[in-house]
This record gives structure tokens, sequence and C-alpha cells, in this order.
């Protein structure tokens, strides 16, 4: 199903003309006239069909005397409402109790709001309906219903008129709460945001559809002084992510009153729904004087344009419910000793991401953050049935109320045939480097598990006892033949301590007595991720997973990704899959209620890297917290032709088709 829909002018009458219209034929004139087909407040409607010059010596009543031409005017039914000084006092209609300017008022004794209230006056509930206004009850329901939309409409002028006093009164600006907001940030800098398609795991990532500029929504009307919530149509000018720069239906090339707004949000809705929903559509007030005929106005602007769909707020509403439930166990890696896995329990979910508070922490500050579709967690007696190491809990049964996560929830890995041709420990490969993510570095296999998972540890920097070997999955886009770092021109971070520079694979096969992993054991498929350098989302800290901060593509090989945090040093840089649960698009922190890091201020950017300067960090063993490591600059030089060749690939390649990027080993 597509997630836009053509209004043809059929279809867009059809279900916005039948709101009131198709009222029985004993309604009065005067009631059909209180709402337009458009669900806009009739006091914008200037061409309704019973504007004629006949009518009834009760409708000539609401005959008001025009308006000088420096004041808002709001016109019913070709009348117009004004309100000339301001100080022809109030009253208080004596059927619904409702107050409102007296010159406005029904009838010549000005007793009554509305024509519908004169007439329901003399009717059966005139005694209950004043009876409740004597001792201070609300109208009824009925009452509400009858007068609310002639009576708002009336008093809209002087609404405007008092809030037109006050802002002449005023002499201060109000001063803007200091905070980030994308919409400023994009727009000061002209930047552009991935789409909302690059992301699967995210909400509507699967269903965004063909959401793009010239899409029109109906949002709420905020250059309106009515006293109650009212909407207008509104056009989309530029998209981030979920976020949309709009521009009210009107403004044509004016951008005075353009404003964000995420997509995704409670108060987007497609064109049509006001109509189906009861909800009044008023121009904004700058605009107002433009045109006459409004209803006109949108037929001829919105036929053939594009909508939401009518489903789309419970599409999202249902991208947004998550199968993870607090008190559920899992086995996540031991943030202490990467090594192992330990039982987790899931504390909190928030936009699909776990906060899971390991078994053993009493006071639950213990915790670890992830994405539900983490490689990181697995289901209860995972570790057991590929051989991996895990930390028993001292904990011998589950605490009341926790129960083990379903396995079909997890992530599903790619299967692999281990039988032939297979990884074999001590084969040397190229990897992410688990506890420094703008690294990749040489590494050797330490141990093969069952299912193709892989124990990997970095040569240089091991720990004695391997408890800073990682658990990857063959098919992992996090590691790599050797040679792909020199074909795709990226810096290889050789063992710590080798001597021998600048690094060449062939001299350090041959000195340790090791051999390549086969190139064709790795995953080499590339999707169509859409990304391009430039791209600004939201991105996790996978150093201090908690954070989800405002990031920046620098680089694309292949599927692989070089984000960077904004406002922050290169060297906090991350090699990211494309595919990542851990990315998001621009936008996603406001719509399921996490908290977005901004860019860095200047201040910190000084002292972060005076302090790196100062003073060098040692690698931790814990997966949390940013480290920082001294690489060596590779020269750029072939291996030796006799014993390799190369494949034809590209570096930064932004093609999201899939390409041959490896080295391979000549027979």
């Amino acid at each position: 199903m597509e997630n836009t829909k053509d209004l043809a002018f059929d279809t867009f009458c059809k279900l916005l003309l039948h709101t009131f219209i198709s009222q029985t034929e004993h309604t009065s004139r005067a009631e059909r006239k209180r709402r337009d087909s458009f669900g806009m407040f009739d006091g914008y409607d200037s061409c309704s069909e019973d504007t004629s010059s006949s009518s009834s010596s009760e409708e000539s009543e609401e005959e008001v005397a025009p308006l000088p031409s420096s004041l808002p005017i709001i016109k019913n039914n070709g009348q117009v409402y004004t309100y000339p000084d301001g100080k022809s006092g109030m009253a208080t209609c004596e059927m619904c109790g409702m107050v409102g300017v007296r010159d406005a008022f029904y009838s010549k004794t000005k007793r009554f709001c509305s024509v519908s209230c004169s007439r329901s006056y003399s009717s059966n509930s005139k005694k209950a309906s004043i009876l409740a206004r004597l001792q201070g009850k609300p109208p009824t329901k009925k009452a509400k219903v009858l007068q609310k939309q002639p009576l708002v409409a009336k008093l809209a002028a002087y609404a405007q008129y008092q809030a037109t006093l006050q802002n002449q009164a005023k002499t201060k600006a109000a001063v803007p709460v200091e905070g980030f907001s994308w919409g400023n940030y994009i727009n000061s800098n002209s930047f552009t945001a991935a789409p909302v398609t690059c992301f699967k795991h995210a909400p509507m990532g699967t269903c965004w559809g063909d959401i793009s500029e010239g899409v029109r929504v109906e949002v709420p009307n905020t250059d309106c002084s009515l006293p109650t919530k009212v909407f207008w149509i509104a056009g989309i000018v530029k998209l981030a992510g979920y976020n949309a720069l709009l521009r009210y239906e009107g403004f044509e090339n004016d951008s005075s009153l353009d404003f964000w707004c995420n997509v995704c949000g409670s108060d987007i809705h497609p064109v049509g729904w006001c109509a189906t929903s009861g909800k009044p559509l008023v121009p904004p007030r700058t605009i107002q004087h433009k045109y006459t005929n409004w209803k006109a106005f949108l037929v001829k602007r919105l036929t053939g344009a594009k909508t939401l769909p009518p489903d789309f707020s419970q599409k999202v509403s249902e991208s947004m419910q998550y199968p993870f439930k607090t008190s559920m166990r899992v086995e996540v890696v031991d943030k202490t000793h990467l090594c192992r896995t330990r039982v987790a329990v899931v504390e909190s979910v928030i936009g699909g991401r776990l906060r899971l508070v390991y078994e053993e922490s009493e006071d639950k500050t213990d915790d670890f953050w992830c994405h539900m579709y983490s490689p990181l967690i697995h289901h209860i007696g995972w570790s057991r049935s590929i051989g991996h190491r895990f930390k028993r809990s001292d904990i011998t049964k589950k605490q009341d109320g926790h129960f083990d996560a379903p396995s079909h929830l997890f992530m599903k890995v790619k299967e692999v045939d281990a039988a032939g041709e297979w990884f074999k420990e001590g084969m040397k490969l190229e990897a992410i480097d688990p506890l420094n993510l703008s690294a990749i570095c040489v590494a050797t296999i330490r141990k093969v598990l069952a299912d193709g998972y892989l124990m990997i540890g970095i040569d240089g920097s091991e720990a004695a006892d391997g408890s800073d070997w990682f658990c990857y999955h063959a098919t992992s886009p996090s590691i790599f033949p050797v040679g792909f770092c020199e074909i795709n021109m990226i810096e290889l971070t050789p063992p710590r301590g080798y001597a021998k520079l600048p690094f060449k694979w062939f001299d350090y096969l041959r000195e340790t007595d090791s051999i390549a992993a086969p190139v064709k054991l790795f995953n080499k498929e590339v999707p169509n991720h859409g990304f391009h350098v430039g791209m600004k989302l939201e991105a996790v800290d996978l150093m201090e997973p908690r954070l989800v901060c405002v990031a920046t593509v620098t680089r694309i090989i292949h599927r692989l990704l070089r984000i960077h945090f904004d406002g922050w040093e290169d060297e906090y840089d991350q090699w990211v899959d494309c595919e990542s649960p851990d990315l998001y698009p621009v936008g996603w922190c406001q719509l399921t209620g996490y908290q977005l890091q901004p860019p860095a201020p200047q201040s910190s950017r000084d002292s972060q890297s005076s302090s790196s300067k100062q003073k060098k960090k040692a690698k931790s063993q814990q997966y949390k917290g940013h480290k920082k490591m001294t690489s060596l600059q590779l020269k750029e030089e072939l291996l030796d032709g006799e014993e390799y060749s190369f494949l034809q690939g590209a570096s930064d390649q932004e093609s999201n088709g899939s390409a041959s990027y490896y080295i391979k080993q000549e027979p």
C-alpha cells in the first residue's frame, strides 16, 4: 500500500464536502451554514450556496456594520462580524450561558448568542438550561454543539483585536529557551539528513513510502487568536528524517511563518481529517485578506496533490510497539570482560532501545544499553548452545516477576555452511576494534564456535587470559579479509609494538607463520542503503551506549559508514554498518522521548583536545568510554604482485550496488 494518495477532484470533494452538508431536509438553513464543507469555520466561507440576496428576517439580524480595514475580519456566509472600538460591552446568552461581545449577539435585544439558542429558548430544555446556568454549571452538551462554532467565529475578531492591543503594550520580545533544535541546525548550515527509509529498524522505516516535498497535511494553525484549537493546510517544503519544514497553504514564496514539525507527531494529519473529525479549518490571519473564496482556493491548490494515507497515524503507532517488555531476562555481553556474557534484566524500553541491568546488580546501577536488534544480546541458553563463555549468576533462582525473553524476539543471523572450507583458529583478518571503534585493526581468529560464531582477538593488545576477545559472527560486517583497508584507502592499525613499518600484510603473515582467512568466507553483500557523505542523523555513541548524539556520515566504503559526532574530534569517530540498529533518522529522539545529545560546545571541545594531548589513554577492557589510540599513517603502496593481486574496487563508494573490493590470493 502506498503511503501517499492522489487527491483527485471528485475524491477530494467527496471527502471534504460531506461533513455538514448531509444534514436532514428539516435542518434549518442557518444551522447548515455553521461550518462549511471543508471543516472550515463558516466565518471564512464567503462563497456559500445560500448567500443569495433573499434571506429571512431572522437572518437579517446577523448583519453588522463593516470594520475598518486595519483590523482582522472574519466573514460568516457573506456577513462581516467586527468590533469597531472593542468597547461594545459583553453579554450573556440566556439560553446556553456563553459570554461574548454584545454587538455580535443575535436579535435586536442581544439576548442570545445564536439563532439556535433563540429558537431553543422556548423548547423543553429551556428550564433545565437556565437552572444549570444559575447553578454555575457548564452549558449542556446540546447547547455547546448548537452554538459553539458561530460564537467562536464572532469572538475571533474581538480576540484578535485584544491580542493586538496586548502586543502593542509589550516592550520586550520573548526570550527563546536555549536548547538544540534540529530545524535551526539544518537551516543555518544547509545540511541534508538521511531519509527515514535508510533505517529499516526505526519506526516507519519500512512503510515511509514516498513522503516527500510537496505533500500536504493538516496542522494546527498557530497564526490565529481564536480561543479554540483550529487547523490549516500546510505543504512540506523540506524533509530531514522525521522532521519536515512546513509552510501554510496560501503563503506562496513567503517563508516568514515556516516551521519544523515531526511528521509522525500527533498534530499532523492527512488532508480531509478535519472534515471527517469535525475540526475547523481557519486560514492564518496573516493571509486571511488575500482571498475572499478560500474554499475555491483550496480546491484549486489541493486537487491532484498528495497527502498522507488515512491510516498514517495508525501505522506510526503500530511501528512503535516493541515486543521486549520489562522484567524479561536475556544474555548480554559482559562490558567488563568482552569474552563472556551475563544474564541481564530489561529495566526499560525506549524506542526499541533496552536498558539492561545485570542480574547481580542490587542497586540497579550496573547497566548496559543496546537496541533490541543488537548482535550483543541473546536468549537465555545461547552461550551454552554455541560454546561461548558465560558468567554464571550468583542468584540461584529467578526473582519474582522475571521471565526469559522468547528466543524468536532476537535478531536472526544468516545461516552458514561450516562443513567445507571454513575459518580456522590462527587465521588472520582485519576487524573493527570493539574497544576503539574508530580503528580497523590486524586481528586473529582465536576460537571457532558453533553456528558460525568466531572469537576474535586484536593483535598486539590481547590480554593474557583472552578476556578481551570479542565474538563476531562469520557474516558480521565488522570483520574483513586481509588487504581490505589498503585497497579501500582506510588506515589499518598495526599490532601494538610492531616495529617494521610501514605495515605489509605479506611480511607479517610470513613473520608470524600465519595464513589469511579466505576471502570467499566473508560477507560481501552491499545493500542499497541510500546513505551519502554529509548526511545528518542521530547515532549511538557505542563507547557510551546510553548516549544518542547528533552525527554525520563522513565516509562510505560500500556498506561501511564512518560516523562523526558533531562537535567532537575525529578520533572519536566510529565505523558502523549501514544496517546498524544504533543509527536513527533525525527526529527519532523527539519521536520516542529519548534524550538527544547536541553537538559539543567549543569550550568542551577545547578542554577535551587539551586533555587528550596531555595524556594518552590506555586500552580499557570495559566496553564503555572513549579511548584515544595513536595510529600510524601508512603509505599507499601495493602488496607484492607476485603473491597477491587486487580485485577492482573503489574507496568512499557511494553507489549502493554490490562491488568487488577484496584482495585475493593467487594460486
